[in-house]
């Protein structure tokens, strides 16, 4: 199955990573259809409205309260491992690992899952930076001491508190969440071109062309 970036072995949260390396990157595309990586023009990244974690390993936006009790049991499908049931753990959208990931893998564009779940929130967080040691840093810690030691800044957005999961064009969605989707745009620096609003096919935005 596929695995997170930050799982990958080299450039990953190590210890607490997979040993399956073809999985976790965009490289491992084209390790597994055995192409040359030139051959690969588009990389969509997808990432989910807010963060989400399985297992042990450092993790700066983490919530333990009942925002995060919300995130993980909102929407039609809670946040819990499809495997083994386990409760993942949940936080605000992790702009710092986020852009990490986008540097790793490439990423030409990325897809915006699960927005529906933001909805009853009135406040979302977002962060832009860390915090380690006194200094505020735009990048990822290699260290896992330092990236455990990780403090998030946060950049607050209002919320919408309004229903999405039956809209079905993004000029239909609340301006709030036009904007929350913007946000996260400009803080990958690449373009979002496509949000959902649910696990069914017809719930996928299409924002524009992806390929």
């Amino acid at each position: 199955g596929a695995q997170g970036s930050l799982l990958d072995l080299d450039s990953g949260t190590y210890e607490y990573v997979t040993s399956s390396v073809p999985s976790s990157l965009a490289a491992g595309a084209a390790i597994g259809m055995g192409i040359g990586p030139t051959q690969i023009q588009t990389v969509l990244g997808v990432f989910k409205a807010y963060n989400t974690r399985v297992g042990n390993g450092p993790m700066p936006t983490e919530l333990l309260d009942e925002t995060g009790r919300l995130l993980r049991e909102g929407g039609p499908k809670p946040e819990y491992g499809s495997t083994t049931g386990r409760p993942r753990r949940c936080g605000w959208f992790d702009g710092v690992a986020a852009r990490h990931s986008v540097r790793i893998n490439g990423l030409s564009s990325a897809a915006l899952t699960r927005l529906d779940v933001l909805d009853p929130l009135p406040v979302i967080k977002v962060c832009t930076t860390y915090r380690v040691h006194g200094k505020e840093t735009e990048s990822m810690p290699a260290a896992g001491a330092a990236l455990a030691a990780a403090e998030p800044v946060y950049t607050e957005l209002p919320g919408w508190q309004k229903p999405t999961a039956e809209v079905r064009k993004f000029q239909e969605l609340p301006a709030e969440a036009q904007s929350y989707v913007g946000f996260i745009g400009d803080l990958l620096g690449v373009k979002i071109c496509l949000v959902s609003v649910g696990p069914e096919r017809d719930q996928a935005i299409k924002l524009e062309r992806i390929i």
